[in-house]
């Protein structure tokens, strides 16, 4: 009974949190009319729903999604799928968040990234699909995207893709300025100086301040800066993990060795493209975005792992997300039926990695076409071989906070200012752990530090 009780003031806290992050609203107008809270249900349900059809509402911004869609309309003519583009992450969330705030609206199927499945979850929004026994399909995914959407012991979203960390780097960057693909960070650093100092015009990455990218190095540096038990969390931005990234990446920023150009411009496309940007480290969904959107380095670019501290091959997930089913659907079996069929039958997987994105399950990753896959853009390296030990490698126990989305969305005013100041990015560690403890004891949470 304890345990129950708990949960519940966390779902009710978590509900508040969502809707004053997301919505913009305040705490006396949380309230919600309610509305389907979905039903209990077993594995033998699935079949039945997808014998008996319906339709279903699926809102998704991934590329594969029509095919996927298509295919599954295709194998199950009974069901209707009405596939939506809601926007990307936080423009979706936001309108996720308003549908259930008023108790009606909400989709039946929803993609949802790692990071704010929390949020969601705890408020109640979302079903647990293991009373469909899908919580018998943990061997079927990487470690680490199976523990992000297994949630305060609940299943609530089946895992889609992943992204492992791993550095992509120009070869014939390297080649020009006889650079050595560094494997550690002190490497890294030193190349970093080499390249700027030999061409002021290049640099090693660039960097104005990501809130995902500073959690994942974060994570990879093996920092646990949120810990979080039922409404107790405990905020430690100036952990060992934490310090050991911020003291190693300021000896780039505050020496001027990071390209200032901001991600996903036309002018960092540009930079990957012209070698001014010599490397990035992100996730293994990057592959992707350069051969779509950076053709013209065709041959040049090549992946390695991501530099550790010690040698060891420690790396973190960077990006990447699931499915979800929501409360509110009055089909909760269809849906459930449908998420499954979408994150592990062979033929979706199929059309997924077709698409360009990096999967979580482990039969694609293990199989032979994908480990073995030649990639002319880089070169025609087997790139999926240094990715996939990527997935082997992610350091286990990290957590987000269940107000991840809010404090992602105040990064840039308290970590930013260090970057734009080219200053100690420990300092706006410090300042971003007060907001967040401040923040998290005012929706009700009991936040330490």
């Amino acid at each position: 009974m304890i345990l129950m009780r708990k949960n519940s003031a966390l779902r009710r806290v978590a509900f508040v949190v969502a809707a004053t992050a997301l919505a913009g609203t305040t705490l006396a107008a949380c309230s919600s009319d309610g509305g389907s809270t979905g039903g209990s249900g077993s594995a033998g349900d699935l079949q039945a729903a997808l014998d008996a059809g319906g339709e279903i509402t699926y809102w998704s911004w991934t590329p594969s999604g029509e095919a996927q869609v298509a295919a599954f309309e295709k194998a199950y003519p009974n069901v209707t799928v009405n596939l939506v583009n809601a926007g990307t992450n936080t423009d979706e969330y936001t309108k996720l968040q308003n549908a259930i705030k008023a108790g009606s609206g909400a989709p039946d199927v929803v993609q949802i990234e790692y990071y704010a499945f929390p949020q969601f979850a705890l408020s109640d929004s979302l079903l647990d699909l293991s009373q469909y026994g899908m919580d018998d399909l943990e061997g079927d995914y990487t470690a680490s995207t199976w523990g992000s959407v297994n949630i305060n012991g609940g299943l609530y979203g089946l895992p889609q893709d992943s992204g492992p960390m791993a550095m992509f780097y120009n070869q014939s960057v390297f080649d020009e300025y006889d650079l050595t693909v560094p494997t550690t960070w002190d490497e890294y650093i030193a190349t970093a100086e080499a390249l700027t100092t030999a061409d002021p015009s290049k640099h090693i990455t660039s960097d104005t301040g990501d809130s995902g990218f500073a959690t994942s190095m974060i994570w990879q540096a093996g920092g646990h800066p949120f810990d979080v038990q039922d409404t107790d969390i405990t905020i430690a931005l100036a952990d060992e993990g934490s310090t050991q990234w911020a003291d190693m990446w300021n000896q780039l920023l505050e020496n001027g060795l990071l390209s200032n150009t901001p991600s996903w411009t036309d002018e960092w496309y540009q930079g990957l493209g012209d070698g001014s940007i010599a490397t990035l480290i992100t996730g293994a969904w990057m592959p992707g975005v350069l051969e779509s959107s950076v053709a013209n380095a065709t041959g040049d670019w090549r992946v390695a792992p991501i530099p550790t501290y010690d040698g060891t091959a420690a790396t973190a997930e960077n990006g990447g997300g699931g499915q979800a089913v929501t409360s509110q659907s009055e089909n909760p079996a269809l849906a459930a039926a449908f998420l499954k069929w979408l994150n592990n039958d062979p033929e979706s997987l199929s059309i997924f990695a077709e698409s360009g994105g990096f999967p979580s399950t482990t039969s694609t990753l293990e199989s032979d076409d994908f480990l073995n896959y030649e990639s002319d853009y880089f070169g025609g390296q087997k790139i999926n071989e240094v990715l996939v030990d990527a997935t082997k490698n992610v350091v286990e126990g990290w957590q987000y906070l269940p107000y991840q989305v809010y404090a992602n969305s105040i990064f840039s005013d308290t970590v930013g200012q260090a970057y734009a100041n080219e200053s100690d990015i420990n300092a706006g560690l410090a300042n971003w752990q007060d907001q967040l403890v401040q923040y998290g004891n005012d929706q009700g949470f009991s936040v330490n530090k």
